[in-house]
């Protein structure tokens, strides 16, 4: 969120805080009503302090307009959420985040143990990688060794096809397969 957008929503909740505070006052019997509505009527009779409401109010309307219509996502951060997007003399390189995921869903896929993969791959505004897999794998997999090696060799095949380090390999073995699937 930008720092205008956060002062608003400051600002704004100030002041719901305290027509809140107010409204229950009134309700309640603690306030009595003449008196807000003189304070009220002081605000809008004229002079100094209604130009400065009204500026204040004029101003509360654009940036309420501003916030409801008008996205503070830029274009940049949105394709850092889809991807990694990397820059050097040359140019500019975006590498998607299901590049990513296929990267690892071949590299699981070449273990025997593995049958199935499923991948998630989430990225940070520093270009941290941390992959999430969910595998089902067969009856005779030693789940152990199979984890361990996966995430070596996932991080090895994406620190040398797209030179990013990645933070975390994260395996979830969902289950594992009947020896009848094993034999087909």
């Amino acid at each position: 969120m930008k720092t205008l957008e956060k002062i608003t929503l400051i600002i704004y909740s100030n002041i719901i805080l305290i027509l809140s505070i107010i409204l229950c006052l009134l309700i309640f019997g603690w306030l009595d009503i003449d008196v807000a509505g003189r304070v009220v009527e002081g605000m809008v009779s004229g002079g100094t302090i209604t130009n400065i409401v009204l500026a204040v109010c004029v101003i509360f309307i654009l940036l309420s307009i501003k916030c409801i219509f008008f996205d503070s996502t830029s274009r940049e951060q949105i394709k850092e959420r889809q991807g990694v997007l990397l820059e050097n003399d040359n140019g500019k390189l975006m590498i998607s985040k299901e590049t990513i995921e296929n990267l690892v869903n071949s590299v699981a896929l070449n273990f025997e143990s593995a049958e199935d993969v499923t991948t998630r791959v989430d990225l940070d505004k520093d270009n941290n990688v941390r992959v999430y897999v969910t595998l089902i794998v067969n009856a005779n997999a030693v789940i152990k060794d199979l984890s361990a090696n996966l995430q070596n060799k996932i991080k090895d095949k994406i620190k040398v096809a797209t030179d990013l380090e990645v933070k975390e390999v994260n395996i979830t073995v969902k289950k594992v397969a009947p020896k009848e699937s094993i034999e087909k």
